[in-house]
């Protein structure tokens, strides 16, 4: 939703001004249009150079152009602007803004702004917990920003990592699902979501396990989709190497079957949507040996057992105000395995993967589905992930507003 805004990016005089060149290029690969206003303070830690290439326009940071007395004009800055974006920002610049003291251009172009604030703050974390700090924050929202502060991270010394700037990624995120939000009402703003996503691993010792090729790249485009229109997202993750991004995505680590189930089982009655991706490993040994098998006979003989059906359960604890969604992944007979996991495990609907397309499903950046219900189906053409995603979160949608979720 970024595609064509134009965004003011301040920058100030912190050790994290070099991440601007991120969120510059983040925003003009979503497509907006990017201005720098840079403080005096900035400029020492990063060029007005480097920004102009990044965004191909000359930077502004003192109110005068020339000595010919040409000068920038805030106002005009502030009404050009979909919204600013100031980050970082130092505990300084926040209290400047928070107290109107406009001695710089940024601030300044702050005071005169028409559009909405994002303000990412960098500090130490003693300067982020002084109540002065704090209260210039509060003020700054009371006056309707919005302050864009990290949802997770530790420092060396173990503190939570309040003090420190967002990442890049994140921060576009934000302005993202803000315009998002502003554009349409989502039918999923305010729900809670329930998803899971990846492999399990299924322990024979402590070195090998039973497991699958799956990614979560599916199920963490699912996420992120859904957290983009307004949801509250619960993501219950397998053993995978992939970063959440949205900050309304709370991630849930697990690596068995078992610590899965008890994850999804524990908070689903809390969930408005459940959407089950994950490739969860059907059978588990029965005996986990406590140290490692040695080469020793010709042949291994294991014993299997099964595991937790996640989706049965939750598809028996459902509630008539709930909506259950389940994936299913085939390599014959599709359509017909899917319908009778569809009607056995009591889903709303269910999204079909085949292994019979070629360069989709485990591994891939793409996918070919088709969403089954009760009363037929939908086909769905080849397309990557991210776009698979809203596919899906589109049908979730339409299926909440007809139940009435």
């Amino acid at each position: 939703m970024l595609k064509g805004k134009k965004i003011v990016l301040g920058i100030t005089g912190s050790i994290a001004a070099y991440k601007a060149c991120l969120i510059i290029r983040e925003l003009i690969k979503s497509g907006a249009e990017v201005q720098v206003v840079i403080t005096p303070a900035g400029k020492e830690f990063i060029t007005p150079v480097t920004l102009s290439a990044l965004t191909q326009k000359p930077v502004v940071s003192e109110f005068f152009a020339q000595r010919d007395g040409s000068w920038h004009s805030h106002v005009a800055l502030g009404l050009w602007a979909d919204a600013m974006l100031i980050a970082p920002c130092t505990a300084s610049t926040l209290g400047k803004m928070a107290n109107g003291i406009a001695d710089n251009m940024l601030v300044t172009t702050y005071l005169s702004m028409k559009a909405p604030v994002f303000i990412a703050p960098a500090m130490d974390l003693d300067m982020y917990r002084h109540p002065t700090t704090q209260q210039n924050m509060q003020r700054l929202q009371a006056f309707g920003n919005h302050i864009i502060e990290p949802q997770s991270g530790f420092l060396a010394s173990g503190l939570e990592g309040k003090g420190r700037m967002e990442e890049p990624e994140k921060i576009v995120a934000c302005l993202d699902d803000f315009f998002r939000q502003c554009a349409a009402p989502s039918a999923l703003a305010g729900k809670k979501v329930l998803i899971t996503a990846g492999p399990t691993y299924e322990k024979i010792d402590p070195v090998r396990f039973i497991g699958n090729y799956s990614s979560g790249k599916m199920g963490f485009a699912l996420a992120e989709e859904c957290a983009r229109r307004g949801a509250e997202v619960t993501l219950v993750a397998g053993p995978v190497a992939l970063k959440t991004v949205h900050p309304h995505i709370h991630r849930i680590d697990v690596e068995s079957c078992e610590e899965m189930y008890r994850a999804a089982t524990d908070c689903f009655a809390r969930q408005d949507i459940a959407i089950l991706c994950a490739a969860v490993a059907d059978f588990r040994p029965a005996q986990v040996a406590q140290e490692k098998i040695k080469r020793e006979k010709d042949d291994l003989l294991i014993r299997l057992q099964p595991t937790h059906d996640i989706a049965a359960a939750l598809g028996a604890m459902k509630r008539d105000d709930q909506l259950l969604v389940g994936f299913a992944l085939e390599t014959n007979d599709e359509e017909a395995n899917a319908r009778k996991k569809l009607e056995k495990k009591n889903l709303d609907f269910i999204v079909l993967n085949s292994l019979q397309n070629k360069g989709t499903c485990f591994q891939s950046d793409e996918n070919q589905i088709s969403i089954l219900t009760r009363q037929g189906h939908h086909d769905f053409p080849k397309k990557t992930k991210a776009e698979v995603a809203i596919d899906i979160v589109d049908y979730v949608g339409q299926v909440a507003t007809n139940k009435e979720l």
